[in-house]
């Protein structure tokens, strides 16, 4: 594709020769003649002037300082380059495959047009299929789930019953959505009385342009909905219990766990390995740095660390303080033993 027809595509101000072929996409260090490259991280500087790439995206404040170089001048470059990553991506599955003959297809099923259901895909029956949408292979469907269009779920996925996916969705392989919610009841008051299962009888709701990572779990409502809102992003290996709400466009990073009936608002970050207890609130814009313990509401517009979490440049002090502790501890130790010695004197005198 000519320079200056992704710069039409993506937007931006051409500085040199549109007429350049662009054959494909590559990181500033690696990048060979013919494909396009961004700078966006001054670590990078050094690679201005010795990457081999045809063309470079970059902000505005950089472009007078690499003449002879053909730019690309756009203000975010890095999602310009992203833009230009999906012009040039091809993957075998993007085109529709149909129906493989070892799937198994229940009934009552409706499929939309431009599908691809792979190899041992099991659908059962009363389930819906958007136009567009890919099943990979190994994949599994529960009764009367629904999955809406251009979605893409890879293999091994696990998809429980009544579970409702909406647009543009994409599970990663391994992950599991609509599994039981852990709920359990002792059967009596005594000790050793055994735990009983409570049934969980609600459903998953993904809205649109969810994606989800590999090896996720993210659990039915005990009753009601366990509802992940439109545009959040979740990583691999994360927990999601049964009952909780995820506002739109959060992000929630690696190994994640959100005990049941927590709401987390709109455009949260939860860094990785956040732990977060059940029946409270995170406010939306919250940002909880990683590994902390959030063990109660936490209110909108703020940022949290540590364990237990809380204001994050209140954590950094203790933390600080903290490491001091060794140092405090032998201060403590030599006035104790100077008091010691003056109560001695003292006596003495006395």
């Amino acid at each position: 594709m000519k320079l200056r027809e992704i710069a039409a595509r993506i937007g931006g101000e051409l500085h040199g020769d549109g007429s350049i072929e662009i054959t494909g996409v590559a990181g500033i260090r690696e990048a060979e003649e013919g494909e396009i490259t961004f700078f966006a991280n001054t670590r990078y500087e050094g690679y201005l002037c010795s990457t081999r790439a045809s063309a470079i995206i970059l902000a505005e404040n950089g472009k007078s300082d690499y003449e002879g170089k053909t730019l690309l001048v756009n203000s975010n470059p890095y999602l310009a380059f992203l833009k230009t990553i999906e012009i040039f991506r091809k993957r075998d599955y993007d085109e529709p495959r149909g129906v493989h003959e070892t799937a198994i297809i229940g009934n009552r099923v409706k499929m939309g047009t431009c599908i691809t259901v792979g190899a041992h895909v099991i659908i059962e029956d009363g389930c819906t299929i958007g136009r567009g949408t890919r099943i990979l292979p190994g994949s599994y469907l529960g009764f009367r789930s629904r999955v809406g269009e251009d979605c893409l779920v890879y293999p091994n996925v696990t998809i429980r019953e009544d579970t409702v996916l909406g647009d543009r969705v994409i599970v990663h392989a391994g992950t599991v959505i609509g599994s039981d919610g852990f709920g359990f009841t002792k059967s009596g008051e005594q000790v050793g009385e055994r735990n009983s299962k409570i049934h969980q009888i609600g459903y998953v709701l993904i809205e649109d342009d969810v994606e989800i990572g590999s090896n996720v779990t993210i659990d039915r409502a005990t009753v009601g909905i366990t509802h992940i809102k439109k545009g959040t992003k979740i990583d691999n290996l994360v927990q999601i219990a049964h009952n909780v709400v995820i506002g739109e466009d959060s992000l929630i990073v690696a190994q994640v766990g959100i005990s049941g009936s927590t709401e987390v608002g709109r455009n949260v970050t939860l860094a990785g390995q956040v732990g977060i207890v059940g029946h409270i609130k995170v406010g939306d814009n919250v940002e909880v740095g990683a590994q902390s313990g959030v063990t109660k509401s936490v209110p909108a517009d703020t940022r949290v660390s540590g364990y237990p979490a809380r204001e994050h440049r209140m954590a950094k002090r203790i933390l600080s303080a903290m490491k001091r502790l060794p140092e405090i501890v032998r201060k403590v130790s030599r006035i104790e033993k100077r008091l010691e010695m003056l109560e001695q004197h003292h006596e003495q005198e006395g």
